[in-house]
């Protein structure tokens, strides 16, 4: 499938398409793939009552492993890939603005909620702890301050809960298709 020139009629489908081609890479030493791991977030979303925006958001926070130009192993040879603003850049002329910021953030909030809630870091995996790392490692004071600025915060810090929990190889999940209609609906009200 090739999409030349990407809009509101194709984007649903550009997306689909990268799940189905590049969906079952390896997800970062977790125990899961990509797609399964995006795949359960927004089935957590689904589950804890969320409408479509955070289902959505939760379903594309890392959609920027695929539309960078880093090497997909980068993370394992100790690159930051940047996948966060990536995944934002790309989906911005679509989703509404509390989307791209979950999307841009959610590397951030890992940093934040590291940094302001004492219990957070002992929930993360291995390969968190080794991602947070690269990513700079907790916040530091004048970053929370900025971190707090953002009129997304709580939607940004939900999201990053639904990333950390949506690891587990025991879950299935809807395919993609489930929630192409979901994103499809967000779309079409985004008046970007």
């Amino acid at each position: 499938m090739t999409f030349d020139i990407l809009n509101k009629d194709n984007i649903v489908d550009f997306i689909g398409d990268i799940f189905h081609r590049r969906g079952a890479d390896s997800y970062l030493g977790e125990q899961v793939t990509m797609s399964e791991h995006m795949l359960q977030g927004a089935q957590l979303a689904e589950q804890a009552g969320a409408g479509d925006i955070l289902i959505a958001a939760a379903l594309l926070h890392d959609i920027g492993h695929y539309t960078n130009e880093f090497p997909d192993d980068a993370l394992a040879k100790g690159i930051n890939n940047h996948h966060d603003e990536a995944g934002a850049a790309v989906l911005q002329a679509f989703f509404p603005p509390v989307i791209t910021e979950c999307v841009r953030q959610h590397v951030a909030a890992k940093r934040y909620l590291c940094a302001t809630d004492d219990s957070y870091f002992g929930k993360l995996s291995d390969a968190s702890i080794h991602t947070l790392n690269l990513q700079g490692g907790p916040m530091n004071a004048e970053e929370i301050t900025e971190m707090q600025k953002n009129p997304h915060l709580k939607e940004i810090v939900q999201v990053r809960y639904w990333d950390d929990a949506g690891k587990d190889p025991k879950v299935t999940t809807p395919p993609f298709e489930y929630y192409a209609p979901i994103l499809q609906r967000v779309v079409d009200g985004f008046a970007g």
